[in-house]
């Protein structure tokens, strides 16, 4: 009794203290505090005109990461079908069981039968664990392990060379970097894969990547709805700068590499073209006037002139500089034609020495000479026979 009395007036003056505050007050005070849901409407107690509602902001765009930051950090693992666990009661002979998860998201377990685990923290699937056996024994002690974790399934999509849907184990595995119709380059690796280990698995960059835009798109741990995205720039630490982390990807993740925008540096080309990420050749057609026509490996990022000095160059007496046709196919299967002039001068990604992509295909032209000579043997070549005769019959009547 003693306690409530004291109590009691502190109560009666926060209660007081309250009821003097004008209405307004009260609604902007929970305004500030936190969004409402139903907000409350402004009164005429409430001095100076009516403030314009506030415009809803615009998403904020992902955040570049560097050496610093890590998307994986905090994030929680979770179970999902293909993990394998090791179970154990302390103490408790016969409830030691090693198990998967199968693909309804359940394991089997001694006495439980069918527990579901997936999308579960290991901790939060100990604690249904314990709590389940608690029916059974006393106070049980559960361990539960993760002893191989299933693959991880990502989503590669952008300027790779192979786009689409990948299991990445952590046993030792292979990636060939390559493209179709030339040589495969294979890269070996083992443990945890990571966001350079899913492009490699992709066969590799194109011609077209913008290494400085490679974005991961993650689910939330708090909300199986929500993405949160995060944007790497690898081409800095290829150039010399600060470091970029590789982090480790999780099932689920989707990865995308932006394409280059026009105007781009030759020196970042040949950059790019070089690194680990991207394959070590793409496959060219060069036919016409040159002296070894045919297929042709080059490397990546390279330019019309690279093309041409692996075809043998230029025929000098029968190829026209002036008139070589580049020939593209794009997505849609329509094919571009461009003509273009040989200027070894030029620099990387300019109108007269672009950079190339897999399967083009490029045409050296012969010149006006060449030409003109061609087309007189074609008109000259059926009248061959007769003036043969002609002439057998001329030297046959000059005989005496």
């Amino acid at each position: 009794m003693s306690q409530s009395r004291c109590l009691a007036p502190a109560l009666i003056l926060a209660v007081a203290s309250v009821t003097a505050l004008p209405l307004g007050a009260l609604a902007q005070g929970q305004r500030v505090g936190q969004p409402q849901a139903f907000p409350l409407p402004e009164t005429s107690q409430q001095a100076g005109p009516t403030p314009a509602p506030a415009s809803v902001p615009a998403p904020a765009p992902a955040p570049i990461y560097g050496s610093l930051a890590e998307p994986g950090r905090g994030f929680r693992y979770r179970l999902g079908s293909g993990d394998r666990l090791r179970m154990s009661v302390f103490k408790v002979e016969g409830y030691a069981a090693d198990v998967e998860v199968r693909s309804d998201g359940t394991i089997s377990l001694p006495r439980l039968n069918s527990v579901p685990v997936a999308g579960l923290t290991l901790d939060d699937a100990q604690r249904l664990i314990t709590q389940l056996y608690s029916r059974y024994l006393r106070r049980p002690l559960v361990y539960l392990d993760l002893i191989a974790p299933r693959p991880v399934r990502v989503t590669v999509v952008g300027e790779v060379q192979k786009p689409g849907y990948y299991s990445i184990s952590q046993d030792f595995r292979q990636s060939s970097l390559g493209t179709v119709g030339v040589a495969q380059t294979t890269v070996v690796s083992s443990g945890w894969p990571t966001l350079v280990d899913a492009i490699q698995r992709a066969g590799g960059i194109t011609g077209m990547a913008d290494l400085s835009s490679v974005t991961l798109a993650r689910q939330s741990s708090g909300s199986m709805m929500e993405k949160a995205v995060y944007r790497f720039d690898f081409l800095s630490t290829l150039m010399g700068g600060p470091s970029t982390p590789n982090p480790l990807i999780m099932d689920g993740d989707t990865i995308e590499v932006a394409k280059l925008a026009a105007g781009i540096p030759s020196n970042v080309l040949i950059m790019t073209g070089k690194s680990n990420l991207s394959a070590d050749a793409i496959a060219v057609t060069v036919v016409g006037e040159v002296n070894l026509p045919g297929l042709k490996q080059v490397q990546l990022n390279s330019s019309l002139t690279d093309a041409v000095m692996a075809a043998g160059d230029l025929n000098q007496l029968r190829a026209d500089a002036n008139f070589i046709r580049l020939l593209r196919m794009q997505s849609d299967g329509s094919v571009i034609s461009s003509r273009l002039r040989l200027d070894p001068a030029a620099p990387l990604g300019s109108q007269n020495n672009p950079v190339l992509q897999n399967g083009d295909v490029i045409v050296v032209a012969r010149n006006g000479w060449t030409s003109f000579n061609q087309r007189l043997t074609q008109a000259v070549e059926p009248l061959g026979p007769l003036l043969n005769a002609a002439s057998l019959y001329n030297l046959i009547r000059q005989v005496p």
